[in-house]
């Protein structure tokens, strides 16, 4: 394979050898690791991909001795304001970021917070972002809501991006949460498998239903408190809302959740807490674990409610 670069852009000439037939976005992908299939595909879509010279579609199959050539230009660039907003980070190289997200932040810009998201610090703060689907973002893998706390993981360039989606897709994540819920939860261990869609009566909302997308999470009891229970939460899946969703199907709604259950004197928010994130790097596939402390406000919140802080 060879490669040019000219202001950004870069060129990959690469030479079909027997064995190697196949589709020509799985051919690209293969052999030009820093680009996910998707973003392979769009650079085939817009002619950038060439078969001997002649551009080609995502399925055509390369034969050996055929020269393929990649076009890859320098990402756009976001039209999100980058933003010096603190951020608590956990880990960083690279090839990724984890963050300690904060109660009360969004992580994307939407309608009516454009600015002070998670999206906007992270366009400040990293100053080596590549191209993460050809354009000049960060690479948000999962997501928290806004008034959970707790570990982001976030992709600094297209091929971790790639290897940290596969990874998720997998199901090879380990993501725990701290929650309290209300009410005393039985059994003390349990797995609480029941499909989660969009609310028919309430689009903002999320709901079990028989037709909506699997979603399975596990908890162990960690204490049970006056009127509540503690419970560390595995997901095996990451739907909107999940762990709210399924605790408040069981009768047990988050504390403080006023969405899904009510309002807590006990907390201004709702009590959850993603204290765990456990990954393989993307670059090297070594397993890493990262821990996140209870923040201050849980943690008095726990302490009111008669239970022992968490170590």
């Amino acid at each position: 394979m060879a490669t040019e670069e000219n202001r950004g852009q870069q060129l990959f000439r690469l030479s079909v050898e027997p064995g190697e037939e196949k589709r020509l976005d799985i051919y690209v992908t293969e052999h030009c690791p820093a680009l996910s299939r998707s973003h392979a595909r769009k650079l085939i879509d817009d002619g950038l991909v060439t078969v001997n010279g002649r551009p080609a579609k995502a399925s055509r199959l390369v034969q050996a001795s055929d020269v393929v050539e990649v076009v890859v230009p320098p990402p756009e660039p976001l039209a999100v304001e980058p933003e010096s907003i603190p951020l608590d980070v956990v880990f960083e190289d690279s090839d990724i970021i984890v963050i300690d997200k904060p109660a009360g932040m969004t992580v994307h810009p939407g309608a009516g917070h454009a600015r002070h998201t998670l999206v906007n610090a992270l366009l400040a703060h990293c100053s080596d972002l590549a191209g993460v689907g050809g354009v000049l973002r960060p690479g948000i893998v999962h997501r928290l809501d806004k008034d959970t706390s707790g570990l982001m993981l976030i992709a600094k360039n297209d091929r971790a991006h790639a290897a940290l989606s596969r990874q998720w897709k997998e199901r090879s994540v380990e993501k725990r949460y701290l929650a309290l819920v209300r009410g005393r939860l039985e059994p003390p261990e349990g797995i609480i498998d029941a499909a989660i869609g969009r609310d028919p009566s309430e689009r903002k909302r999320m709901a079990v239903l028989a037709g909506g997308r699997a979603a399975v999470t596990a908890y162990r009891v960690r204490d049970y408190l006056e009127g509540t229970t503690l419970v560390d939460v595995s997901i095996e899946t990451g739907r909107t809302h999940q762990i709210r969703v399924h605790f408040a199907a069981l009768g047990h709604p988050v504390v403080g959740d006023i969405v899904y259950g009510k309002s807590s004197r006990l907390v201004g928010r709702q009590f959850l807490h993603a204290y765990r994130l456990s990954i393989r790097h993307p670059a090297d596939d070594r397993a890493m674990t990262f821990d996140s402390p209870l923040p201050d406000d849980l943690r008095r919140a726990l302490d009111a409610a008669g239970g022992c802080s968490p170590a």
